[in-house]
């Protein structure tokens, strides 16, 4: 059975990252693109608590079939954990974080957001113990998975994420950073991803 373009797409951003970053808004524009779909990209609160459980209630009444999930860093992590739930959507990662609570508690305190650096949130201590909670591995579905990694990753280790994420379709940059700040090079094979049959 031929699939259309999945007509409900949810974008996930990373930690101190937002709506407004520009892998975000390159997706948002990419989106308007298909007048019959649904883009949604929320601003994520610092709990992961709060976070899933808004991204469970947001997507609670979505189909099983033609919905993609977009997650990037910290998001990439979320969106692993929605598959969980929901092991026929479509997941595509950019650089996903493989253990969050390891990586983030040193980040326990005020942090500025990238971009908006006049606000600021506080990650508290108990939020590393809920990043703990959600981590239930790779997506369970590698059919449905697509993992962009890059080599030149500056944050997070590009193995961790190819051992954890490389079982479905994965793309592994020789260089790139984490931003992926070259995504308008690798854009085009993470929509061919969301939009193959």
């Amino acid at each position: 059975m031929v699939m259309p373009a999945p007509p409900l797409i949810v974008y996930l951003h990373g930690f101190r990252s937002s709506p407004r970053s520009a892998k975000a808004q390159a997706m948002a524009q990419w989106a308007a693109g298909f007048p019959d779909m649904t883009w949604h990209c929320p601003q994520l609160p610092p709990s992961p608590r709060e976070a899933m459980t808004g991204l469970l209630q947001l997507t609670a009444n979505w189909p099983d079939e033609g919905v993609a999930v977009v997650g990037s860093s910290l998001g990439g992590f979320y969106a692993a954990h929605l598959a969980h739930h929901r092991p026929r959507w479509r997941v595509a990662l950019m650089n996903p974080a493989v253990d969050p609570a390891r990586d983030l508690a040193a980040y326990i305190g005020e942090n500025r957001q990238w971009h908006a650096p006049e606000e600021s949130f506080y990650f508290r201590p108990e939020y590393v113990d809920e990043l703990r909670a959600l981590d239930l591995g790779a997506p369970p579905n590698t059919s449905r998975l697509f993992a962009l990694i890059a080599k030149g990753d500056e944050l997070l280790d590009w193995r961790e994420m190819l051992t954890r994420y490389g079982a479905g379709r994965s793309l592994l940059l020789s260089g790139s950073d984490h931003a992926l700040s070259d995504f308008a090079r690798w854009q085009p094979e993470l929509t061919r991803f969301l939009l193959r049959p």
